[in-house]
């Protein structure tokens, strides 16, 4: 496969990523769908073992978010911005605290969108409670397995 289409498969990679944090986009289909399509154009072993992982934690990404409470976010429950902070938080914390620092860092997100908005630390604190419990503990386990499948295709691409 070439650079060029390596490019392109982590451009979708990356809007599935983003697409994540948006109600009624597919995020998650997105990265999937992006690693079977390098799957296939470059059958490396390698390459087949990162989709058939993606695969599994993906379907154990919907058994998690079917077990949570059914109540799930539409769109305009959350403010952009905040969606904005808890992505870039989670993916901030990704790599500084490697892998398991997403958690930290997405709830960090919200709490300093929500800070910044409210201005008070006991109303941010609210909030953050209010949107982990509508729907944002889904969405973080969502995010959570696209960003694992994001790691292990780059590191299939450039150790592979």
């Amino acid at each position: 496969m070439g650079v060029w289409e390596l490019l392109l498969v982590g451009l979708v990679i990356l809007l599935g990523l983003c697409g994540v944090l948006v109600p009624g986009v597919p995020g998650s289909w997105l990265v999937w769908s992006a690693v079977l399509w390098w799957a296939l154009k470059d059958p490396q072993p390698v390459a087949w073992g990162v989709l058939v992982g993606a695969t599994v934690a993906l379907l154990l990404s919907q058994v998690a978010r079917w077990a949570l409470p059914p109540r799930r976010l539409r769109p305009g429950d959350i403010p952009r911005r905040t969606a904005v902070y808890a992505g870039t938080g989670s993916f901030l914390g990704f790599f500084l605290i490697p892998v398991l620092g997403a958690i930290p860092g997405f709830l960090g997100g919200i709490y300093l969108a929500e800070r910044l908005r409210l201005g008070r630390p006991g109303a941010a604190r609210a909030a953050l409670r209010t949107v982990m419990r509508s729907g944002g503990w889904s969405i973080l386990a969502e995010l959570f397995t696209c960003q694992l499948i994001a790691a292990a295709w780059l590191v299939a691409v450039l150790w592979g």
